[in-house]
Parts: C-alpha cells; sequence; structure tokens
C-alpha cells in the first residue's frame, strides 16, 4: 500500500516550496487509529520515566555528582528528542497528515538533530568519566571538579547549537530541483539537504554535521572503552573487575542501543542494501524512540543508587515521628 495519497504527489520546483510531504508507516495508512495507542504510551513511559530520573537526581543531594549529572543531561536530551518528532508522528497517526508546512518541517528538524547531538555528546561524555573513574581513580575528583562539569555542559550546549542553528536559514533558501518527498515521517536535515538542486552547498554543510557528531563521537566512545578494557586486564582480582564492569554496563547498553540502528541505517543506505522501505522505517523508529523509553528502565535497573533513591521516595512516609 503506498504511503502517499497520489492527489498530493508534488511537482519539481526550483525554490523552496510552501510544504514537505512526509512518508508514513508502510501498511498503516488505511488504519492509522491502530498505531496512535503504541506512539503515545511510549511518550507518556518516556516522560516518566526520564522525568522520574531528573526528579530523583534533582532532590537527592547524594547524587549530585559528575556521574549522575551527566545522567541528567540525558534524560534531558530523551524527553527533547521524543517531544520533538511526536507533532509530525502523531499528526500521521490520527489524521493522515501527511503535508507539513515548510517552516514547521525546518523548526521540527533543529530541535531533533539539536537533542540528537546532545545525546550523543552525553554520552561521550559519560564514557570520559567512566574512563577517568576506572583508569585514575585516584586522581578522579580532581580532575572532573565542579568547574569542569560546567565547561563540559557549556561545550556540549555551544556544540549543539552552533552545528544546527544554521541548517534551517541554509535550507530555507536553497534552490530545489527534486519532488519534495521525505523518506521519513519526520523531518531530518540529510533528507531535506537530499533534496536541494545539484551544487547547493548547504547539503556539504549538512554532511559535515552528520560526520562532525554522529561520526566522530562512536569512535572516541569505543575508544575511551578500549582504555577501560586495557586497565582491566591488568587488574587481578575478579571481583573487582566485575565491579568496574557493572559501573560501565547501563552506560554502554545506552551507547549500544543509541548508536547501532544508526550505524545499521548509515550502512543500508551507504551500500544500498536492498531492503522494504517498511524495515527502513522501523529502524529509523527504533533508532530514535527506543533510547528515551529504554535509558530510565536500564539506569534504574543497572545503578543501584538511583533504584536505592527511587524507591525510598515512593515508599509511604510513617506520620507521628515514627522512623
Amino acid at each position: 500500500m503506498s504511503t502517499l495519497p497520489t492527489q498530493i504527489a508534488p511537482n519539481s520546483s526550483t525554490s523552496m516550496a510552501p510544504t514537505f510531504l512526509l512518508v508514513g508507516m508502510p501498511g498503516l495508512l488505511g488504519a492509522p487509529s491502530w498505531w496512535t495507542m503504541p506512539l503515545i504510551a511510549v511518550y507518556l513511559l518516556s516522560a516518566l520515566g526520564n522525568g522520574t530520573i531528573l526528579w530523583i537526581i534533582a532532590l537527592e543531594p547524594a547524587l549530585h555528582r559528575p556521574m549522575h549529572f551527566f545522567l541528567f543531561l540525558l534524560s534531558v536530551s530523551d524527553i527533547g528528542l521524543v517531544t520533538a518528532l511526536m507533532p509530525t508522528l502523531l499528526g500521521l497517526a490520527l489524521a493522515g497528515a501527511h503535508t507539513v508546512p515548510a517552516s514547521v518541517c525546518l523548526l521540527q528538524m533543529f530541535f531533533v538533530h539539536v537533542f540528537s547531538v546532545m545525546e550523543s555528546s552525553v554520552l561521550l561524555a559519560m564514557s570520559i568519566d567512566r574512563a577517568l573513574a576506572i583508569c585514575r581513580p585516584l586522581h578522579y575528583p580532581a580532575l572532573l571538579t565542579n568547574g569542569v562539569i560546567s565547561k563540559i555542559s557549556l561545550a556540549i550546549a555551544f556544540r549543539c547549537l552552533g552545528l544546527h542553528v544554521p541548517l534551517p536559514f541554509l535550507l530555507a533558501y536553497m534552490p530545489y530541483c527534486r519532488p519534495q518527498v521525505l523518506t521519513h515521517s519526520y523531518c531530518l536535515h540529510p533528507d531535506v539537504a537530499h533534496l536541494a538542486c545539484p551544487g547547493a552547498w548547504g547539503a556539504a554543510y549538512s554532511l559535515f554535521v552528520v560526520l562532525s557528531a554522529m561520526g566522530l563521537d562512536p569512535l572516541l566512545i569505543f575508544f575511551s572503552y578500549g582504555l577501560i578494557g586495557k586497565v582491566l586486564q591488568g587488574v587481578e582480582s575478579r571481583e573487582d573487575r566485575w565491579k568496574a564492569g557493572q559501573t560501565c554496563a547501563a552506560h554502554l547498553s545506552a551507547v549500544l542501543l543509541f548508536y547501532i540502528p544508526m550505524i545499521l541505517l548509515a550502512l543500508i543506505n551507504r551500500l544500498e542494501v536492498p531492503i522494504t522501505q517498511h524495515t527502513h522505517t522501523l529502524l529509523s523508529y527504533v533508532h530514535f524512540l527506543l533510547p528515551p523509553l529504554i535509558n530510565p528502565i536500564l539506569y534504574s535497573v543497572k545503578m543501584k543508587e538511583i533504584r536505592k533513591r527511587i524507591l525510598n521516595r515512593l515508599q509511604p512516609r510513617k506520620v507521628g515521628g515514627a522512623q
């Protein structure tokens, strides 16, 4: 079943069109209500899980440490990402709204990529935090002071905004020579830039943004884990190796969850692997929607301090001074 009504098929143009056309989930065009409830459930559970992480870290002074501060930023990026995606996803699911104004598309594109790069940057910062804690435990408190953490936070903010603020303006004024049909259910800048006329340099800037963040960060993260693995090989105590590994388990799981679908999509596009649009769309949904849903569960289960503080806060308190 086609995912775009034939009556709204676009014509080629030589300037910025007032609308883009989104592609929905193949096979679900005739029954949009079927996938509305899963989308709403994913959003509410993501907001609840990440909101709980934000709440417990903000309220508990014992959790005001570098590792938990980065976890706080990760939850902010997860909530922001899933919130940025929902308008067009729910529009497609509830009303089959394939047409999206260019201004709305560029605005969604901006926030989706800002929060994606924020998540990637925070995962990189967390890997450096774990590497310092395991490889340089005696120097860790002196290396990651409050001042250093503040500078890392500012660097993440400048990186996210500095990379992406120019893109909406560049793409808004580029000439477009292809039918303006996007390949996803939301607006992404490589998708929009691909529709530009040959020679439009905004597409080159879009590629630079992708490589400078999503290409560089996973390499640095796995380099950090290479250092961690090298140090752990020299630890004789199996118990100490297990404890060190457990401190990295939640973060490494979050890294794999975020990057593996993205890497698979990049390889599929680069190698032109013949897969169905249904599979391509599902991988894209997994990349964007699954980390915000699963990350709070990972950290609540794997990090004893987070789990213990949440349970303590949720337990009913005794009245009358009894403890």
